[in-house]
């Protein structure tokens, strides 16, 4: 088994991860190395599935895009999480909707070296791993802005 993928199911394994899911707040859908599935909800328990393309782990961060299971594809946009802040993190026009626009997403990150001092707490950090970023997602789905696709 390869190096990145034990870091991967260690973290998932750990008790942050787990208490999460135990509180209903994500949950693993499955783990096809190297993607992750991982549906994160939302204040009124409805589910959005992201699909984290964790090559590199953990040095590099996760890349994550609302996937849709049963076609096994990218979530159209009209369907992806929108209002207020939501919408600027679940923005299908940013990188065409390849990678969340949020500081821990390999792909944003890039050209936003602003965020290292605004949002220090969202930048990826190795040692917390995808727990990191599942609650980044999580925080977001919790806003009072948050519509219904």
């Amino acid at each position: 088994m390869n190096q990145e993928l034990q870091a991967l199911e260690a973290h998932l394994a750990q008790g942050r991860f787990k208490a999460g899911a135990s509180r209903g707040r994500w949950r693993l859908v499955t783990l096809a190395w190297p993607f992750a599935f991982i549906e994160v909800f939302d204040r009124d328990g409805r589910p959005t599935c992201i699909r984290f393309d964790c090559s590199g782990y953990p040095a590099r961060p996760p890349q994550g895009t609302p996937w849709d299971r049963s076609s096994q594809q990218q979530l159209p946009g009209n369907l992806w999480p929108r209002g207020g802040r939501v919408s600027q993190v679940f923005n299908p026009g940013w990188k065409g909707g390849a990678a969340l626009y949020i500081p821990c997403d390999r792909e944003s990150i890039v050209g936003h070296d602003n965020w290292y001092s605004e949002l220090p707490h969202l930048i990826w950090n190795p040692a917390r791993g995808l727990v990191q970023y599942v609650e980044a997602i999580h925080e977001v789905l919790q806003s009072n802005e948050l519509q219904p696709a």
